[in-house]
């Protein structure tokens, strides 16, 4: 899991006023070429080498998820779709209408979610061990206050959600069960990742071709979900790949960017 560091001197950071000047959107771009843009996932924004190598080749425009250092921000957000419409219009203030995303874990998820939003603006889309479907008809801060007695309980709620395929212990050991919970909500600090059907009846929408990437040996979302998730994409091809958890991207970085940046090509 990385953390948020400073940009490389070679980086530029951008702060955009969005939101009619609520937000302030925080982007790291690099690199010359066709525009990507990047949206991290669990470990926060950092330039870290996968950045470094897409920016060899692409125009790599890494943005900050909103509220994930502010907690102000925070709570301009009533849900998930508020995220979307966020990406939407960062993409009009950086002047671009058309761009490949490439999204790791809760990145991934918010970057299937901006393609079926608008299928015209993302032209090729890479998701990297995207995590967990997502719920959007509830406030985000009210799923933040949920107690934490409560996470085993919601995160385990449909039998098809990374939880329960992967994670869930034995029935007969609640610590272990709660401690898994605790581990998948902990991963984010503003917001739990609780399955939902909400995505799956949105993924027809999306026209971009896809790249799903996951790591053979991905616990937190293992690769039986790459399957189901991929079965809901019209035009997707899905990669696992050897000696890579949940942290796919730093764990595996040359096999990892090789496929995404032929991808990407």
């Amino acid at each position: 899991m990385t953390m948020p560091i400073a940009a490389p001197a070679h980086v530029t950071e951008r702060l955009l006023p969005l939101a009619g000047g609520k937000l302030q959107g925080r982007v790291l771009v690099a690199g010359k070429g066709d525009p990507v843009l990047f949206l991290h996932g669990t470990g926060g924004l950092s330039w870290d080498p996968f950045l470094e190598a897409l920016a060899a080749e692409h125009t790599v425009y890494a943005a900050e998820h909103p509220g994930a250092r502010d907690e102000d921000a925070l709570r301009q957000l009533r849900g998930i779709w508020d995220l979307v419409l966020y990406y939407d219009e960062l993409l009009d203030v950086l002047d671009l209408e058309t761009t490949a995303v490439v999204g790791h874990s809760f990145g991934g998820m918010v970057g299937a979610e901006l393609a079926a939003n608008s299928p015209r603006r993302v032209r090729k889309l890479a998701l990297l061990a995207p995590l967990g479907l997502w719920r959007d008809d509830t406030p985000i801060l009210d799923l933040a206050a949920t107690p934490a007695t409560r996470l085993p309980e919601l995160l385990l709620a449909d039998p098809t959600g990374p939880l329960a395929i992967g994670l869930s212990p034995p029935a007969d050991d609640p610590l272990a069960l709660f401690e898994a919970a605790m581990r998948m909500a902990s991963i984010l600090h503003f917001i739990w990742p609780i399955p939902d059907k909400g995505l799956k009846r949105r993924l027809h929408r999306v026209r971009a071709e896809t790249l799903l990437v996951w790591g053979r040996e991905d616990r937190l979302v293992p690769p039986v979900y790459a399957e189901s998730f991929a079965a809901l994409l019209p035009k997707s091809d899905t990669v696992l790949i050897d000696g890579a958890g949940h942290l796919v991207q730093l764990e595996a970085i040359e096999a990892v960017r090789e496929r995404v940046l032929a991808f990407l090509r």
